[in-house]
């Protein structure tokens, strides 16, 4: 008989905690992108979600291992741009909000998911 591994918490929760990880990350970006507005020359940063999701669904599909966020990208100023500043603050006001409702959202799945475990292991007593 060979020995199984077990594992309090599955894959999803892994990827809960990558998710929260990068929105914290864009959290910390914005915040310095946002004080920088006036520095000439800053190249605005930024996390990409789409393409590190996309490699994530990937690896999962392969079982190789999840991106991490070490792949932030520099943002291009605009052709107007007479500093070469590439931060907007009205673009890095509209990251802010929607990275505070994700990262809300996945903190409150994350407390769902934790409390079942709980209601589980006090065998259904409140």
């Amino acid at each position: 008989m060979t020995p199984t591994t077990f594992r309090l918490f599955d894959g999803l929760n892994d990827g809960i905690e990558r998710a929260l990880d990068l929105r914290q990350t864009q959290h910390t970006l914005s915040a310095a992108n946002l004080a920088n507005v006036d520095t000439p020359g800053y190249r605005a940063r930024e996390v990409p979600f789409a393409d590190i999701l996309g490699r994530a669904v990937d690896a999962a599909t392969a079982g190789d291992s999840m991106p991490t966020s070490d792949d932030i990208r520099e943002l291009d100023p605009v052709a107007w741009a007479v500093d070469g500043n590439s931060v907007s603050a009205e673009a890095e006001a509209v990251k802010l909000t929607e990275n505070s409702l994700l990262y809300n959202a996945l903190t409150t799945g994350m407390s769902h998911r934790l409390a079942m475990l709980r209601f589980a292991a006090s065998d259904g007593r409140a």
